[in-house]
């Protein structure tokens, strides 16, 4: 009997082959962290096989992480890289980026490593095209806007500073310094 109970802690063969083909699968459809690849596989686990024990969905989530990175298919640095350029391109700034870099489960410091080369300016004046602020406004502006433009920015993650210098510059000045600061 004390048998039966070491081996519901191993995953059977077929838990284990699951595993891997979930892991190919979802790393087939989309870039994942090993943490969301963990959370999913354990998720998933748990659902799939009826009366599964913790230990039995610990391993599995493990071995789908350890062969993720066997096959290199899992990779939290360029995960973060790729994330970062992204972002940057789609106006969020760096606060934005580390915070949603930190939520998928990337350490810290990967994440400091992968925003070196972010710019908040030119992810300001991104966004502030996106939403027809500041050098990008189709109207005059008032105080009432301007304050509501400052508010966006800042709910956004963009320092003060940040968005005082995009709504204080021209639309040909802001057009010249993305292209000058782009990557």
């Amino acid at each position: 009997m004390v048998e039966d109970d070491a081996q519901s802690d191993i995953p059977t063969t077929r838990m284990q082959s699951w595993a891997r083909n979930s892991t190919i699968y979802r790393l087939g459809r989309q870039m994942l962290t090993e943490r969301q690849l963990f959370d999913a596989i354990s998720r998933k686990a748990g659902q799939k096989f009826e009366g599964i024990s913790d230990a039995q969905v610990k391993a599995l989530a493990d071995l789908a992480v350890k062969f993720a990175y066997d096959q290199g298919a899992l990779n939290d640095v360029a995960y973060a890289e790729i994330s970062a350029r992204a972002g940057q391109r789609n106006g969020r700034s760096k606060r934005m980026i580390a915070q949603k870099l930190s939520i998928k489960g990337v350490d810290r410091e990967t994440v400091t490593a992968a925003l070196e080369d972010s710019d908040d300016l030119v992810a300001a004046i991104i966004f502030a095209r996106k939403r027809a602020f500041g050098p990008f406004r189709r109207d005059e502006p008032d105080e009432k806007r301007y304050a509501k433009e400052m508010s966006a920015f800042a709910r956004n993650g963009f320092g003060f500073e940040v968005g005082r210098s995009v709504l204080g510059l021209t639309r040909d000045d802001a057009e010249t310094l993305l292209d000058e600061r782009r990557t």
